[in-house]
């Protein structure tokens, strides 16, 4: 690319990023075509996805100007993306860490849920790939001509490798296990938000706030501190004592 094709590229670039109020950096290294193709199809009316060339990025957020902007160069990865968008910065990667297409497992990934191969015929022919089966220990015989898996069988659970025999097997079953998403590596709206920043609004966040809240809770309920959350426990259990002593008093008299 001759260096003022460059430069027409990378001011494009710098007025497309500049026409959005939110900015996302997405590393696009070993993402397969076909999935970034659909996640861009699910998004498309809450966002654009745009692969570019990591020294186009580069010049064209230099020449932003915002400044705010310009530090965003010392995030872009080797194979950047950029996701365009008007959407709030929260909604947009909770939309985005929606989207997650399934793929094919290969060898030495890791099952993100159980893996159940159903019993019922397959579109398989019986021959060598039988003993393909026999190695991941699933039964089969054969129906109208082609493999059927005798019954219900679970090949991995949640937490487990897998093997490359298993990743055959799954793929000639056309059993995809594995979700892929978007990796994204920061979202900016004036401000920049890392990913660790960006887990923290995932369902985990919620958790982390009750969690916290009721901690909070028990710990000033132990240590006798009234705040407007527990001054209403403090005062049932003020009154429950009050009852105690009185029944004591109206024993002792009688």
């Amino acid at each position: 690319m001759v260096k003022e094709e460059k430069a027409m590229k990378a001011e494009e670039l710098k007025k497309l990023i500049e026409s959005y109020s939110v900015v996302g950096l997405v590393d696009v290294l070993k993402l397969p075509s076909r999935v970034l193709q659909e996640i861009r199809s699910k998004i498309k009316d809450k966002a654009i996805i745009k692969v570019v060339k990591k020294s186009i990025l580069l010049h064209a957020l230099e020449k932003c100007s915002n400044e705010k902007l310009k530090e965003l160069k010392q995030f872009v990865p080797s194979q950047p993306a950029l996701i365009l968008s008007n959407l709030e910065w929260n909604k947009l990667f909770t939309e985005i860490s929606k989207v997650k297409p399934n793929v094919f497992a290969k060898e030495g990934d890791t099952a993100e849920e159980d893996i159940l191969v159903k019993a019922g015929p397959t579109e398989l022919s019986p021959g060598p790939v039988i003993s393909e089966f026999a190695k991941v220990k699933i039964p089969v015989g054969t129906e109208g001509g082609k493999i059927a898996v005798k019954k219900d069988t679970m090949v991995a659970k949640k937490g487990d490798k897998i093997s490359k025999e298993l990743a055959a097997i799954l793929r000639k079953l056309k059993i995809k296990p594995t979700k892929v998403g978007l990796n994204v590596v920061g979202i900016f709206d004036g401000r920049y938000y890392g990913i660790e920043v960006l887990k923290l609004i995932g369902e985990n966040y919620l958790k982390m706030i009750k969690d916290g809240f009721a901690n909070a809770l028990n710990l000033s309920i132990a240590i006798g501190y009234p705040t407007k959350e527990n001054v209403a426990f403090f005062l049932s259990k003020a009154y429950q004592q009050a009852k105690h002593i009185e029944n004591k008093i109206s024993g002792g008299a009688n």
